[in-house]
């Protein structure tokens, strides 16, 4: 029963994944990101918080640990608009091999 619970909860989580989802007060900023391929990144509900040690910068290439791994962000997948929640965030997404890569990044505001 305990483990059932403990899957519920990860599953629930990224409902409020970033700041002010649950709130409302940035659902409409984050509805209008799309990364350098101009596709959106959706409604932010399916975004991750990702802390500073775990996503860096080298000049202009990102990357970011998802379970674990660092992953190289694509160029054409970091949001340019301006952050102004502050924390970087990610949409990660699953290849169909089982493999994680990233529909879009939005850099930390102190990036």
């Amino acid at each position: 029963m305990l483990r059932v619970l403990c899957v519920l909860a990860l599953l629930c989580a990224p409902a409020l994944a970033h700041d002010g989802h649950h709130d409302g007060h940035h659902d409409d900023w984050f509805k209008s990101l799309h990364n350098g391929l101009n596709v959106t990144c959706c409604d932010g509900s399916d975004a991750l918080r990702v802390e500073d040690p775990d996503w860096d910068v080298s000049g202009q290439s990102y990357r970011v640990r998802l379970e674990g791994k660092w992953i190289e962000v694509p160029p054409e997948a970091v949001v340019r608009q301006p952050n102004v929640v502050g924390p970087a965030f990610v949409w990660p997404g699953k290849s169909m091999t089982g493999g994680i890569y990233v529909r879009c990044f939005l850099p930390g505001s102190g990036a």
